[in-house]
């Protein structure tokens, strides 16, 4: 399954050369991320670099399933969903879609998603493992939409979508090579070497933002393959939901705090733990930086836990988030904003 493993730097090095030209492309063009009172940036700075994760790791993964290495099931279920919510993600970055339409993009998407994949795999809950049937084909698409768009809010300050996604799908990878699952590595593999072409520009100070394009299509990749992976072996979804456990977490919170609150969900806001974690530190690196030693030394050994000394899952990723919690709860996640 990796006789082409030659192509994986080389989707790096298409990554980082075409979010180099989209950066040339904002700055002629003025697509440009304008501060104001909701932003966490003090500069004007392009915007739509996504794209070069999209373009890059889509044409990657179809050359790849035209000569056998990933399934074309699981292929179409990502080029077709993962272009929708970047076409979409693109279109709003130009201008501006309204959320209705968004979202119907986005049900569509994840629809197609469970069509190609088959449904929603049996979940295992403290040694029983459950069929969902129609339950959870509906739970399984309300998961992917909330996916993509907790990616969204999570991208807001400077390169934490792409460490985040880096360290989720690096993870993954050694999880599967440690576990005998190598037919599960190339996807991962390839969104892993996209991003990080795309990081070279993002890192702190970025020099170009991801944009709705590439976050909505972060989002909803990193859902597709954790349900892939759980189609090979249930506990691989609690392995993902794990990894994941910082994004979901801090939304989360952050979410239902303001929805008790009676906020608009989709108003722009900065109340984020990370948000506010960045501003009391005056800069963005250290809170990226801090979310990937997160994800390398504290997530990573949990997951690993329940592939190779069989915890339960549930269990697992209780004990994964309520450090997670505590930290968005010492970090004011959802709080009203100081004017």
């Amino acid at each position: 399954m990796l006789g082409h493993i030659w192509l994986i730097p080389i989707v790096g090095i298409i990554a980082l050369l075409l979010t180099w030209i989209l950066r040339r492309y904002a700055l002629q063009r003025s697509v440009l991320d304008i501060p104001n009172a909701r932003s966490s940036h003090t500069i004007p700075t392009p915007r739509g670099g996504g794209v070069a994760i999209v373009v890059s790791f889509l044409i990657s993964l179809f050359l790849l399933a035209m000569e056998g290495e990933v399934p074309w099931n699981v292929t179409w279920a990502l080029g077709g969903s993962g272009a929708v919510v970047a076409i979409l993600g693109f279109l709003d970055d130009h201008g501006h879609i309204a959320a209705r339409w968004r979202l119907l993009g986005h049900f569509s998407a994840a629809l197609w998603v469970l069509l190609w994949l088959g449904g929603v795999p049996p979940i295992n809950v403290l040694g029983i493992t459950i069929q969902l049937s129609w339950v959870g084909d509906t739970l399984g698409v309300l998961y992917l939409v909330w996916l993509l768009n907790l990616y969204n809010f999570m991208d807001g300050i400077d390169g934490i979508a792409s460490v985040e996604a880096v360290c989720v799908c690096a993870s993954a990878c050694i999880i599967y090579w440690l576990t005998g699952h190598p037919e599960l590595i190339l996807a991962p593999l390839l969104l892993t070497m996209s991003v990080l072409g795309f990081l070279c520009w993002n890192f702190p100070p970025a020099k170009i933002f991801m944009g709705d394009a590439g976050s909505g299509f972060l989002g909803i990749v990193l859902g597709i393959l954790s349900l892939q992976a759980a189609w090979a072996t249930p506990a691989l979804l609690w392995v993902w939901l794990i990894l994941m456990g910082v994004f979901i977490v801090d939304a989360t919170f952050t979410l239902t705090r303001r929805l008790l609150r009676g906020d608009k969900v989709y108003e722009a806001h900065r109340s984020h733990a990370y948000q506010f974690a960045s501003r009391k530190m005056g800069r963005h690196l250290p809170v990226t930086i801090a979310v990937g030693v997160i994800n390398i030394f504290w997530l990573l050994p949990i997951a690993l836990c329940v592939v190779v000394f069989k915890v339960d899952g549930l269990i697992a990723a209780l004990c994964a988030y309520v450090p997670l919690t505590l930290l968005a709860i010492k970090y004011k996640a959802g709080a009203l904003e100081k004017t």
